[in-house]
């Protein structure tokens, strides 16, 4: 099948529009027609820094809404017509992480993917394009494992349910599955721009009082006090580690990073209580190491630093539960979807994404 994509051809390149062919699904796999497509930071940080996880071309996204056009014969969980989310959690389901409710700590994540011996799923003028995450989202139409899909009621705009498959489970869900906030404790996220405002909210679902948002953007911080936010601070006029040690008396429970630089995981350590904790979310460079200060950033504190991935999220579980929260008015997904746009438009969307412009931009035309 052709199919319009966005197709990077070497690291620090842009997206070009091309068309590529797009393999029938086999074995578990489902062959998906994508009506929203997210533009995730983390698909920029993949084309521009040397990850070197995949080999270009590479159709990249992962932030995915669509309907099932195929199915392969061993699919189970979904028939043609179907409304889906889909997420780059890829779990096998039988190791002893998964079978633990630990999806996104699969420890056989490849067996979502096709073998080596296996055509590829993207192909352009006959050679293997790599598919990002095993979704390749920026595609107009999409082949992907089952396990790796939820299926959705046609009563959630496919905008705001592309963002449920990462910025929205990595966000609040770093907040309610990893740190387990919970009611009354207090919570600083450095980063308002997408994953950083559903830190707020999933603090605010899970009852935090004291949520204080930290950003460099007076238009982001305002936009923070609708997903939940109590205080802000513009980082850009005042110490952001003594305002939230002013405002919460020494300390939150807990501090989130959500743009991955140095100066900001720093911050967020700092601004941790005693016996509270740091949770990394943002992507750094993958030669970037970070230090903390050890006996006064942990050691007195008692306090703990940990790596978020996804939000530790069971998809299969959380995506239906955050949709259900979004259609009783408890999760904001309309304000982050800040505009709707062409696949011709990527390059301009990531532009103004760059720039702090929007919360989410998301495909909705191929």
């Amino acid at each position: 099948m052709k199919s319009k994509a966005a197709v990077v051809h070497a690291l620090g390149e842009p997206f070009t529009i091309e068309t590529v062919d797009i393999a029938d699904p086999i074995g578990a796999e489902v062959l998906v027609k994508t009506l929203g497509s997210g533009l995730c930071a983390s698909d920029i940080h993949l084309v521009e820094d040397p990850y070197g996880i995949y080999p270009f071309p590479l159709v990249a996204g992962h932030e995915l809404a669509g309907v099932v056009q195929e199915v392969g014969p061993d699919v189970t969980d979904f028939a043609v017509g179907d409304i889906v989310v889909g997420s780059l959690v890829q779990f096998c389901g039988h190791c002893e992480a998964c079978l633990d409710g630990r999806t996104y700590q699969c420890q056989h994540p490849e067996d979502t993917l096709r073998t080596p011996d296996q055509p590829p799923r993207i192909s352009l003028k006959g050679e293997p394009v790599s598919q990002a995450w095993g979704v390749g989202a920026f595609s107009e139409y999409v082949v992907i494992h089952q396990n790796q899909l939820v299926k959705v009621t046609e009563d959630i705009p496919l905008a705001q349910a592309a963002i449920l498959g990462c910025g929205v489970i990595t966000g609040a869900g770093g907040a309610i599955n990893t740190a387990h906030v919970q009611p009354g404790d207090s919570v600083a996220v450095f980063g308002a721009g997408g994953v950083g405002l559903n830190v707020l909210q999933g603090a605010k679902i899970a009852g935090a009082s004291t949520i204080i948002a930290v950003d460099l953007s007076d238009s982001k911080l305002e936009l923070s006090r609708r997903f939940g936010a109590t205080h802000t601070i513009n980082s850009g006029s005042e110490d952001p580690v003594k305002a939230i040690q002013g405002i919460t008396g020494g300390g939150v429970n807990h501090a989130f990073e959500v743009i991955g630089l140095d100066v900001t995981e720093k911050q967020a350590a700092a601004s941790v209580g005693v016996g509270g904790g740091a949770y990394f979310i943002g992507m750094r460079p993958p030669q970037e190491e970070f230090s903390i200060p050890m006996l006064r950033g942990l050691l007195t504190k008692q306090a703990k630093v940990q790596g978020v991935y996804m939000g530790s999220t069971n998809i299969k579980h959380d995506i239906p539960m955050y949709a259900r929260l979004y259609k009783q008015g408890r999760l904001n997904l309309d304000d982050l979807v800040s505009r709707k746009i062409s696949i011709d438009e990527i390059n301009e969307g990531y532009q103004a994404q760059k720039h702090g412009e929007v919360a989410r931009s998301v495909i909705t035309s191929f």
